[in-house]
């Protein structure tokens, strides 16, 4: 079983400590800061092994130095983002495969947000690490990438298992579905998704992670094939019925 501890950061930042207990290897996803990682660490006696970085932006990175000088660990990333992430040990490309112990990953390009985006899929403990391509109820902004590129990276993420828990990399839920209750309003499993939502927020707790089953109920911007949004858009080519929500998110 890979234990994975989640690190809320900064205004709306997670971290993510995943351990193999077998192996003792620990490594962690999109360190923004490095102190509570360090705190976690030493809590749980846990040395680090690996840094997974999705990407090259600062609140996903920041702290890969620290953590290296302090732990000796290898830093992982996207062999695009080797010049633009400090310190990469490895860089890595779609299909590769990173080992945690008795635990692997899958790389998935995920290119969108940023051109050099990827994420990391645990197929056999149903976990999906995908940094700022996937949030729950809503998708990265395009910042590099154009939106059939997200779109098509999408489609990857879609495509895995309902199953799988979708740990991304900040806490939008709010805001991502009070947009997609603008664009699909009868929808009633996003309706009730929004009344836990509330809930949780409510009681400070998170609403992460969420799955792929409830992102394709309730994520707009996986559900090309909703009644509604069809209507609403009609005669809009799939890709293209992304591209005008995101645009319409943009300015939400």
């Amino acid at each position: 079983m890979l234990d994975i501890i989640q690190i809320p950061v900064l205004t709306d930042n997670y971290i993510y400590l995943l351990h193999d207990s077998d192996s003792g290897e620990t490594a962690v996803v999109d360190p923004a800061v490095a102190e509570p990682v360090l705190a976690v660490l030493k809590q749980k006696g846990w040395q680090l092994t690996y840094i997974l970085n999705t990407h090259h932006h600062s609140d996903h990175v920041g702290g890969n130095v620290e953590l290296k000088r302090q732990t000796g660990c290898q830093i992982i990333a996207s062999e695009f983002d080797k010049h633009r992430i400090p310190s990469v040990d490895r860089g890595i490309k779609e299909h590769d495969v990173i080992n945690l112990g008795t635990h692997s990953a899958q790389v998935i390009a995920t290119a969108g947000h940023t051109s050099g985006h990827i994420v990391y899929y645990f197929a056999e403990d149903n976990a999906l690490f995908c940094g700022d391509t996937l949030f729950v109820m809503g998708c990265g902004r395009l910042f590099e990438g154009s939106a059939a590129e997200l779109w098509q990276s999408l489609q990857k993420l879609k495509a895995l298992p309902p199953k799988t828990r979708v740990y991304c990399a900040h806490e939008y839920t709010q805001a991502n579905g009070r947009f997609a209750l603008t664009v699909e309003p009868d929808n009633i499993a996003l309706q009730e998704k929004m009344i836990q939502v509330n809930e949780l927020r409510a009681n400070g707790l998170p609403t992460v992670p969420s799955t792929i089953g409830e992102e394709l109920a309730t994520n707009p911007f996986l559900r090309d094939l909703s009644s509604t949004l069809q209507a609403k858009f009609k005669g809009i080519a799939p890709v293209e019925l992304f591209a005008k929500l995101r645009r319409l998110k943009d300015s939400f």
